[in-house]
């Protein structure tokens, strides 16, 4: 995948992220996590509904009051592990935001290629530890409103499924698609990336080695003697392999031997 087409789909899973982010947070403030009627007339009739916070009752009228929870140590244990799961989902992705617009090829901010894909993938665990959070959040809460309302034995108010788990549901679930795709391609990226650094390092290296097993500071002191020694002479690699000759060099051979044999042969008296 080229660049362009990278920096797109982070743009992508980025707004896929962060718009889940922003559905989770706002359910921490929304009433209706779970919610109840009681009354069979329309005057008469009372909804009562909670979250995490504080529990509400309104009637037909438009009057409303909510009561916080009177004691932090007398919560029970689940709601204080909703409590905490929620927190830690808003708190990683805040985080994971940061990550995500210092990692994106679009920002060069991170620096080399290499720090931004791995400033993306580390974003990526973290979104995806975040939705993996509030969808743990939102599931627990339900999964207990509707253990309660299928129970013959349970006595109390039975309520149910608020809207702010649905909002939740969604926001999780786009949060959790987001960073599964860019931790994909992050670490396709990353990976790939790795491998090739090792291959032009190691590349590198066997050309460096090779370099210095011909160029020594022995080779050197061989080849070329210092100016101050009195031998002016200078060892040289044969320019021909021994056995084969150029043509050239048969010729002149050839000619300065015919001129030789000429020389040597007396001249012989015209006159008998």
């Amino acid at each position: 995948m080229n660049r362009t087409a990278m920096m797109y789909l982070e743009i992508g899973c980025f707004l896929c992220c962060i718009c889940g982010w922003i559905l989770i947070c706002s359910t921490l403030p929304t009433e209706y996590w779970n919610f109840s009627e009681v009354g069979d007339a329309v005057l008469t009739t009372v909804n009562y509904y909670s979250n995490l916070w504080m529990d509400c009752v309104s009637d037909t009228t438009g009057v409303s009051d909510c009561k916080y929870y009177p004691s932090l140590m007398a919560l029970p244990v689940f709601l204080h592990v909703t409590r905490a799961l929620a927190i830690v989902s808003v708190i990683l992705g805040f985080w994971g935001s940061v990550l995500t617009l210092i990692g994106m090829k679009c920002t060069k901010i991170g620096g080399s290629e290499l720090v931004n894909t791995r400033i993306t993938l580390a974003a990526a665990f973290t979104y995806m530890a975040s939705g993996l959070c509030g969808m743990a959040v939102y599931s627990m809460w339900g999964n207990r409103i509707r253990a309660e309302f299928v129970d013959v034995n349970y006595k109390p108010q039975k309520f149910e499924l608020g809207a702010a788990l649905f909002i939740g549901w969604g926001g999780s679930s786009l949060v959790i698609c987001g960073s599964a795709v860019l931790c994909y391609f992050s670490g396709r990226e990353r990976f790939s990336s790795g491998s090739n650094d090792t291959l032009v390092q190691a590349d590198a290296y066997t050309r460096a080695r090779s370099r210095g097993t011909y160029v020594t500071a022995r080779t050197r002191g061989t080849y070329t003697l210092p100016a101050y020694s009195k031998a002016n002479t200078a060892i040289m690699p044969p320019l021909f392999q021994s056995g084969r000759e150029s043509k050239g060099t048969r010729k002149t051979q050839r000619t300065y031997t015919a001129r030789r044999t000429a020389a040597s042969v007396p001249l012989m008296d015209s006159y008998v």
